[in-house]
């Protein structure tokens, strides 16, 4: 259950941090309102804030926290940008994945 716990937290926050830039983007390019920082700050805020509900040491939560990133980045490429993926878009954010299981949930010595 912590691996689920874990991993449902990181996309989470992943989305938190994707509307944290992407507001602010649609604002310097795509003529959107000013007021589109406003939210993305708050996002931005909240990103932050998520990454220190886990327990693990920071470092290790950042590194791992990229993989989850790298395929909700892909995903929001997706069904945002209306992007079709590669099947190197695939293997390159499975590979992510496997390296953020790794460091996550592989046996730590004490």
């Amino acid at each position: 259950m912590f691996e689920v716990k874990t991993i449902a937290l990181f996309v989470i926050t992943a989305l938190a941090e994707i509307i944290g830039c992407y507001l602010p983007y649609l604002w310097l390019k795509e003529d959107k309102s000013i007021l589109l920082l406003i939210p993305g700050a708050l996002s931005l805020a909240l990103f932050a804030w998520l990454l220190s509900l886990h327990p693990d040491a920071a470092g290790r939560v950042y590194a791992a926290y990229g993989g989850v990133y790298i395929c909700v980045a892909l995903l929001w490429l997706w069904v945002v940008d209306g992007v079709k993926l590669t099947m190197w878009d695939g293997i390159g954010g499975a590979v992510a994945l496997l390296g953020m299981a790794i460091i996550m949930f592989a046996p730590k010595s004490v």
